[in-house]
């Protein structure tokens, strides 16, 4: 049987296989069944900027609680039982506590001392690893694209400098060249780079004229854009690659680290087919790597990447291009 022992970020896994943050891992039921389920490491849900803030905000409201009363005034924020930054703290310390395998908590912020300030808090919880969650919308930031990536950059220079677990960044889908961008994140301190983070994308109900956010899982060809970039990555840094997004299964896995890829994160999937689908995919692996006669995940790890791919163009436009000119390149033509 092949060992699929690696390691992220200086981690030692079983396997590479990370249950990635999501509601199943803000469940102490689901935590446990992940970890039963032979998942190498899980990520926290995210503590959020908001959660923080609102928390900050409740307190100033009771502190001034009778300033300017009158008879419209109303609550600030609605309630949100057990979704404050302290009780997220206390969640990921019992989460740590509960399970033997890597822990690793997960921050999503907006503001410097926030970043700072929480990474810290994170910390002393015990977990593994922390992997930082970046989001800026350029024309509501009023700021230039290079503006804000500098600022993120020194985000992730200031926590790393601040703590002393790894650090992780999930990125986004919209730097204009993440690979440079991801380079940065390693010289400023990231030990991980994981692509890509989805983001959940607004859309309108025309029949209510109502504003909504649908909760859409990720399909199988999804996964295509994080083996790109782990393929172009592979060897070009230090920092840890975990390919995010549209891993199904064991084969989906394998492609990752034919390209490139230290670990993979899954979410959708263990939503479509429950968590044991974890234990699936670890034993696909394991059964692709006998047959292919792996012994171990550095035997194959970056074998298909840019840096080592037989066809130089691979990984480049000028395939696509060619795919095009094809008489019928999607076999529909009668």
């Amino acid at each position: 049987m092949a060992d699929l022992k690696t390691a992220y970020m200086g981690i030692p896994l079983e396997n590479p296989v990370i249950a990635g943050a999501s509601e199943l891992t803000s469940n102490m039921n689901s935590i446990k069944k992940i970890e039963e389920a032979g998942a190498g490491a899980l990520v926290i849900k995210s503590l959020f900027e908001e959660q923080i803030q609102l928390e900050r905000a409740r307190f100033d409201e009771e502190q001034h609680q009778y300033d300017g009363m009158n008879a419209e005034m109303t609550n600030l924020y609605p309630e949100m039982e057990h979704s404050g930054p302290e009780e997220h703290l206390m969640w990921v310390r019992k989460a740590k506590e509960a399970v033997s395998i890597p822990v690793i908590a997960s921050l999503n912020a907006v503001n410097r001392e926030t970043w700072v300030e929480w990474a810290k808090k994170l910390e002393e919880t015990g977990v593994d690893g922390l992997e930082l969650n970046f989001f800026a919308n350029p024309e509501l930031q009023e700021g230039d694209g290079a503006s804000i990536e500098k600022d993120q950059m020194a985000v992730v220079a200031e926590v790393a400098r601040a703590v002393k677990l790894p650090v992780a960044i999930k990125m986004g889908l919209f730097y204009t060249a993440p690979l440079t961008v991801a380079k940065g994140f390693a010289k400023s301190g990231a030990k991980g780079l994981v692509m890509f983070n989805k983001f959940f994308q607004p859309d309108i109900d025309p029949a209510s004229e109502t504003n909504i956010i649908p909760l859409n899982l990720s399909v199988n060809t999804a996964s295509r854009l994080p083996l790109r970039y782990s393929g172009l990555l592979f060897g070009e840094t230090d920092a840890s690659i975990c390919a995010s997004s549209g891993i199904m299964d064991g084969l989906d896995a394998a492609k990752m680290l034919l390209a490139g890829a230290d670990v993979v994160q899954v979410v959708s999937t263990l939503y479509r087919n429950k968590i044991t689908q974890i234990g699936r995919i670890v034993n696909d692996l394991n059964k692709w790597m006998d047959g292919k006669g792996y012994a171990s995940l550095d035997d194959f790890r970056g074998k298909m990447s840019r840096k080592n791919a037989a066809d130089p163009w691979v990984y480049k436009r000028a395939q696509y291009a060619k795919l095009l000119m094809k008489p019928d390149p999607l076999g529909i033509i009668r």
